[in-house]
């Protein structure tokens, strides 16, 4: 997703603009004069890191001299994708991340093919993650609980299965779940919807909302889960 792209850029750009190292992102939604500034600086060799979504794969992005290819999220990239960005460079090296393997990548460990290295430990300063698992009984007392940390400056993001009510599954809908926080229960916070049937646009607008904590509650499908 272009809002994850944009937080890898981000990152980089803070630990190695010092360092005179210039990072530049490319994603589908640049104007067409910035996408052939970036493409000519990087057939030039006057880019070093170049992060981007699949925008990366597509024929006319040329690189000077391809290194090093890393793959976030690897399970969201078919097979030739991945192999078409390699093959921009001579044989460079190759990083395939994800936190949810998928069975090739597996296969591919269990066979030889990929040394693997686990991430098992927190970045500095963060605190463990605390999870509950409740049942229906304690939802007012969750909605009291989000209130309570949005007066502190927090947020909180709900995930609903479905976008819209369903009469064959009995699951809170993301539609009909903002609806009722929106108008009755949370009335007094700044709630928002996000699912995958929004356009590119109207998605990357709520998520920047929600990063500049202008949305204090945030209910959307698993379309969330990569990027928040």
């Amino acid at each position: 997703t272009e809002i994850l792209a944009m937080q890898h850029y981000e990152s980089l750009t803070s630990l190695l603009d010092k360092d005179d190292i210039r990072c530049e992102l490319l994603v589908g939604s640049l104007s067409k004069k910035k996408k052939e500034e970036i493409q000519s600086d990087l057939k030039a060799g006057k880019i070093d890191i170049l992060v981007g979504t699949h925008a990366l794969i597509q024929d006319n992005v040329e690189f000077n001299r391809l290194g090093l290819t890393i793959t976030d999220e690897q399970h969201r990239f078919g097979v030739k994708q991945r192999t078409s960005l390699s093959q921009k460079g001579e044989n460079p090296d190759i990083i395939v991340m994800t936190a949810t393997p998928i069975p090739r990548t597996l296969a591919l460990i269990l066979y030889g093919d990929l040394d693997i290295s686990i991430i098992d430990e927190l970045p500095p300063g963060r605190r463990e993650i605390e999870t509950y698992a409740v049942d229906k009984n304690m939802k007012e007392r969750i909605y009291k609980f989000i209130e309570k940390q949005v007066s502190f400056g927090r947020q909180a993001y709900i995930v609903c299965p479905l976008i819209e009510e369903s009469e064959s599954m009995d699951l809170n809908s993301a539609k009909e779940l903002f609806q009722y926080l929106r108008d009755e229960r949370l009335v007094k916070l700044n709630i928002g919807l996000l699912h995958g049937k929004m356009a590119q646009k109207e998605k990357d607008e709520i998520m920047e909302r929600f990063n500049k904590n202008d949305i204090q509650v945030l209910v959307s499908t698993t379309v969330i889960e990569v990027g928040v």
